[in-house]
């Protein structure tokens, strides 16, 4: 959920829709919808040199403008892709003279941040989220802050594995509120914190990622705040190998982008020791339940043998009955 709608338009663009450009001529044949949020539809589209591209379109003509200077800065940032590349910017004329705005940018090909998690394994999840911390803390230096950042706008680049951040519609200035969130990542609907633009909270929601990698299915919040993460962090483990950083960046404990990623190639590298912390909790638990199991079997030994006895001396009682009264008669 995010805290602002967009409508779907009157109009439907289907594939095999062409979208001219107004002003650059340029055509886009549309291939498929990729997806949608607060300020607009992405739609996957052919070039007329072939070249497939992402289309996004809006009839909010200022959040085009917002998220165009954004993606133009980010190109400003030598050697760092922390975003697509913008490849062009027009106006669609659908019909009597009206238009909407529309910008197109690179195709980022790969896999979705948890399909990528799920086929690979968990190992992946601290790698990749190093990398995600690596390209934070340059777009945090620019003075921007990602704000609706999870794993549905992280695509995995393949050949080296890769994170690219997609979906710029929620980046924000520093200082200001946060113009898109997902509430699961969202510090203000957990009470951790506000929505105030600044670099925690793109790190607490880094923190959410690990989690919902954990828990694809992600789960609500329960009114416990805190203490309901905590506890589900105590319950997965991998989770509970990197209980010391997940509760530091849930507490907004981390200055930055890289103090955090420092802490957590720290706490990857203790991972022998976490999983000896781990096998002894899987331990108490095991035995534990050996104990419940070797109880219940000695409950259910003495229910059969009190059973036993009770049917036992039934009879020897029935017997002893029938003989008395045989020789009363």
């Amino acid at each position: 959920m995010m805290n602002s709608t967009w409508k779907s338009p009157d109009y439907k663009i289907v594939p095999g829709t062409t979208v001219v450009g107004k002003w650059h001529k340029n055509r886009y044949s549309i291939i498929k919808t990729l997806g949608y949020g607060a300020t607009g539809h992405v739609y996957l589209a052919n070039c007329t040199n072939g070249e497939q591209v992402a289309l996004k379109i809006s009839d909010n003509s200022l959040s085009i403008t917002s998220e165009v200077n954004v993606l133009r800065h980010f190109e400003k940032v030598q050697g760092f892709a922390l975003g697509p590349s913008l490849i062009d910017v027009d106006d669609w004329e659908i019909m009597h003279g009206k238009s909407i705005s529309f910008y197109v940018m690179e195709y980022v090909r790969g896999e979705s941040f948890l399909t990528f998690i799920n086929q690979r394994g968990q190992e992946w999840i601290g790698i990749l989220i190093l990398q995600l911390l690596s390209d934070l803390h340059i777009l945090h230096k620019e003075g921007w802050v990602f704000g609706d950042l999870k794993p549905d706008n992280l695509m995995i680049s393949l050949h080296p594995p890769k994170v690219r951040m997609l979906d710029v519609g929620g980046t924000t200035l520093k200082g200001r509120s946060v113009k898109e969130f997902t509430e699961f990542f969202d510090r203000g609907y957990w009470g951790l914190g506000t929505r105030r633009a600044e670099e925690s909270y793109d790190l607490f929601s880094v923190a959410m990622i690990m989690i919902n990698a954990a828990y694809p299915n992600r789960f609500e919040k329960d009114g416990r705040g805190v203490l309901q993460l905590k506890e589900k962090i105590k319950h997965h483990p991998f989770l509970l190998a990197h209980e010391k950083f997940l509760t530091s960046a849930l507490n907004g404990n981390f200055v930055n982008a890289l103090q955090m990623k420092e802490a957590l190639a720290k706490s990857l590298s203790n991972a022998p020791r976490n999983k000896e912390k781990i096998t002894k909790v899987t331990k108490t638990k095991t035995v534990t339940s050996r104990v419940a199991r070797r109880n219940q079997r000695k409950t259910k030994k003495f229910i059969k043998r009190f059973s036993e006895t009770i049917v036992l001396v039934a009879v020897v009682c029935m017997i002893y009955f029938l003989y008395v009264y045989s020789h009363l008669l």
